[in-house]
């Protein structure tokens, strides 16, 4: 039997994550927390990749590869991609798994224009507002919904 497996992907200036604004997304690095998905995926018998690009079709490229490689779920925080991206949408509406959308931040809390996500529209779960600890959140609610 193959491993149970997740993608993680991360949008742009995630790559920045724990020196860009920690006052709004903290001093955890994107290292810190891919390690940490990754260590307890593998307690409960699953295989995380985690890909951050600045790049949009990178993104899309990502999901596209989902779709064929033996993903079951994806945890996505695309940023500002967030509030702009239909390719990003329609490129999820065509993944079959569970797709599990992060914020770092509370976006309700922030600018208007940051209130309205098209990811949304596709996403089983939304988790925003935890800071780092919405990846884990995710995570396990992708562990439990699986067992």
């Amino acid at each position: 039997m193959s491993q149970s497996k997740i993608t993680v992907l991360h949008g742009p200036n995630l790559n920045l994550l724990g020196t860009r604004q920690p006052e709004i997304y903290g001093y955890e690095t994107l290292d810190d927390v891919n390690n940490a998905l990754r260590e307890k995926a593998v307690i409960a018998g699953w295989d995380v990749n985690c890909l951050q690009s600045n790049h949009e079709g990178e993104l899309i490229d990502a999901i596209h590869a989902a779709r064929t490689d033996g993903t079951q779920a994806i945890i996505i925080n695309p940023a500002a991609y967030t509030h702009t991206s239909v390719a990003i949408l329609d490129a999820l509406n065509a993944f079959e798994g569970k797709v599990i959308e992060v914020h770092i931040s509370n976006v309700h809390k922030r600018e208007s224009f940051r209130h309205h996500s098209y990811v949304s529209l596709r996403a089983d779960g939304v988790i925003a507002g935890l800071g780092t600890q919405g990846y884990q959140a995710a995570l396990e609610a992708i562990i439990k919904s699986a067992t």
